[in-house]
């Protein structure tokens, strides 16, 4: 039996899960001499099962079958005569769950069944990759007086229909497997990975409880294997490879001109803007369809009548892989090149990728903004830390990693956003009811983001008041759109900074009233989470509407004193982050809170900084950047201040890879030690070097 792609499968959320659910009839309840009368599989993709993908198949035991077994499945000798043995469908079943992650109820003794049939057919087993759906049972509920299939059918209002046939027992185990992903969520397993540490966690605590029993694993951890990828799209944006500037025609211009203009700019498109103002293009290929199907009259065919359209476009501040993703899934050979606004200011195409070795091993490619619904959303969430351990294995830089994730969690939000407006739509609330943006706040809107990333966002509209029609609207879509998130794998802000919340979900005129409101606060301590607002970057709806109210805080922040010195006392709350004696102070765990001792007072300082000298700018190291060319603290201080910056964040994501690999919680806690005797010292001097920025903003320096 195959082994499933485990690089795939760790960082997979459990709502997109692609699973074998199997389950077994056999000649007793002795897997140590049962074998196999009846095999059921049942796939699910990606949160649903695949009604026409099954296996249902009778097995010839080779042994009589005995009535205490026929009593419970019904299966008797005269039913099987005829049948294969399990070496005959051996293949077939290899071939249907391929690297799936198998599932079952108790699937250990199903697998064990299995792994003795292998060998009695001498034919070899590797052990797959499997959950046990009765141990995530009592992970969801442990209150439950039994986890059996019946008891679990009654709790997750599950029908229970063919039981104790291998094919009834397999979908019943499907549904309610698919009914405990939610409350499995509930409970902090998101994951593949997660629920295989929790059920390892399950199985050792049994252990004990029974003397130190320790019996056969069947969630079996594997070391997932390191694609080498090319770092370059990861690493670069659209602007870096685009040819620029565009180059329009006039739709009335013939093909024979249109033949010439590419000809002397040395171009293969061009764009065409029609009377309407709807935007097309003309490719080489566009040109030689036209020749071929009209002949010499196609030479005099105006360009409008044979261009592609609607123009398809991606920002020139989208990464590379964005690009090639996209070009890969529309089938073309050009995208046009926009300003994030909708003005077209640059072209690319496969020769300026191939130009720049850009189409090896893509694994992030255009699946978010493609994602038809919240598991295939999921699905590609799940690349990321894939992604995030394959380019720190090729030592890219943590800051171009973290931008990548925060690329993602940006389009992430603007399709769960995209997919809340269809699912109103769908209920009969309609359109939005005027114009409107999305924000997302805090380290993914400066682009400095990590795996353990939670939900930071906010909406914006036009015009409405508390409590009025305009606001239920936007409050049901911020429902929608947390709700999409949270399921896809980016868990709701504690603190509660999500649009679903009237605080994080205004008017426009109402925003300008609460950011007036923050400016005039008297305490640090009544500032809250207020100062993430100005790391919002609009990635949904009408994006001038959300640069509007970010220009706006800025606006009112650099307007006032007293409020820039709050803000200097929020970012000079560190957290200590060495002993008295000059050691990484760590917990009883072994590790520092890297966020609270060295990450948060950068990006804090760097943000208060910022908006006392009107640099508009989101991410960390351009704001040291744009204050040191003003002349506040020395060129040398700074870059030392952002290679700190730097050095904290690798620290970060190396133990949130190997987390999520383990199938830990994810936060911002690194043990120092597994960086190895020269990354602590990189690190404890990083650390030093927060002291920097800190004391940039203290008093006489600010």
């Amino acid at each position: 039996m195959n082994t499933v792609n485990s690089e795939a499968a760790y960082s997979t959320p459990l709502v997109a899960l692609d699973a074998a659910v199997i389950d077994l009839e056999t000649t007793g309840l002795d897997a140590r001499s049962a074998r196999a009368v009846q095999i059921g599989i049942v796939r699910i993709s990606q949160g649903r099962i695949v009604e026409d993908e099954k296996i249902n198949v009778l097995v010839n035991p080779g042994m009589s079958i005995p009535p205490s077994a026929t009593a419970i499945h019904g299966i008797c000798d005269a039913d099987v005569k005829n049948a294969p043995p399990f070496s005959e469908i051996i293949s077939k079943i290899e071939e249907f769950v391929g690297d799936a992650v198998v599932l079952g109820h108790t699937v250990g003794y199903d697998l064990s069944i299995m792994k003795r049939e292998y060998l009695l057919a001498n034919r070899e087993w590797r052990q797959p990759r499997a959950l046990d759906v009765r141990a995530l049972a009592r992970l969801a509920a442990p209150g439950l007086a039994n986890h059996n299939i019946e008891t679990l059918c009654d709790w997750l209002k599950v029908p229970l229909v063919g039981r104790h046939t291998a094919m009834g027992d397999a979908e019943t185990t499907a549904r309610l497997f698919l009914a405990l992903v939610p409350k499995l969520r509930e409970r902090g397993i998101r994951t593949f990975a997660e629920a295989e540490a929790a059920i390892r966690q399950l199985a050792e605590a049994d252990a004990r409880a029974a003397g130190g029993l320790i019996t056969e694993e069947f969630s079996t951890s594997q070391s997932p294997h390191i694609a080498r990828i090319d770092s370059f799209p990861y690493c670069h944006r659209v602007r870096d490879v685009m040819t620029t500037p565009p180059i329009f025609a006039d739709g009335g211009m013939t093909v024979r001109e249109g033949v010439r203009l590419l000809l002397e700019k040395k171009i293969s498109s061009v764009y065409i803007r029609e009377q309407s103002g709807e935007l097309g293009i003309v490719t080489e290929r566009d040109v030689l369809r036209a020749i071929n199907e009209l002949g010499e009259k196609g030479l005099d065919a105006p360009l409008a009548s044979i261009m592609s359209k609607p123009l398809q476009s991606v920002p020139e501040d989208a990464f590379v892989y964005r690009a090639i993703g996209r070009l890969d899934r529309l089938g073309f050979r050009h995208l046009a090149v926009d300003d994030g606004r909708g003005k077209i200011v640059g072209a690319l195409t496969s020769r300026n990728l191939l130009r720049h070795r850009a189409r090896a091993a893509i694994m992030l490619g255009d699946e978010v903004a493609s994602a038809p619904d919240v598991p295939a959303l999921a699905a590609a969430w799940a690349k990321l830390p894939v992604m995030a351990r394959s380019l720190a294995a090729e030592g890219t830089d943590p800051r171009d990693i973290s931008a990548v994730i925060s690329s993602e969690i940006r389009d992430i939000t603007s399709r769960a956003a995209q997919l809340a407006e269809k699912r109103l739509a769908d209920d009969g609330l309609g359109p939005p009811p005027c114009r409107y943006a999305v924000l997302v706040l805090g380290s993914a809107g400066r682009g400095e983001s990590l795996l353990a990333a939670d939900q930071d966002n906010a909406i914006v509209y036009e015009t409405g008041t508390e409590g009025g029609p305009e606001d239920r609207w936007f409050e049901a879509l911020g429902t929608q759109m947390c709700r999409i998130l949270d399921e896809v794998g980016v868990p709701f802000c504690k603190g509660g900074v999500m649009a679903k919340n009237r605080a994080w979900r205004m008017s426009l005129a109402d925003w300008k009233s609460t950011i007036d409101h923050w400016v005039r606060r008297q305490r640090p301590e009544d500032l809250l989470s207020t100062d993430i607002f100005f790391d919002g970057m609009p990635v949904h709806g009408d994006i001038s509407l959300g640069e509007a109210i970010w220009h706006y805080a800025y606006d009112r922040g650099h307007a006032e004193p007293a409020f820039q010195k709050l803000l200097v006392e929020v970012a000079r709350q560190r957290s200590p982050a060495f002993t008295l004696f000059g050691k990484i102070r760590i917990d009883e765990k072994g590790r520092i809170d890297l966020k609270k001792a060295g990450l948060m007072p950068i990006f804090t300082c760097a943000r208060v900084l910022a908006i006392r000298h009107d640099v508009r700018a989101r991410s960390t190291p351009e704001r040291l950047r744009g204050i040191a060319a003003l002349g506040v603290g020395s060129e040398q201080e700074i870059e030392e201040v952002i290679d700190a910056h730097r050095t904290i964040l690798g620290a970060m994501l190396t133990q949130q890879i190997a987390d999520s690999e383990n199938g830990a919680r994810l936060s911002s806690r690194v043990n120092p030690d597994r960086l190895g005797k020269a990354g602590k010292r990189q690190l404890a001097k990083a650390l030093e070097k927060v002291d920097i920025i800190i004391d940039l903003v203290s008093e006489g320096r600010f």
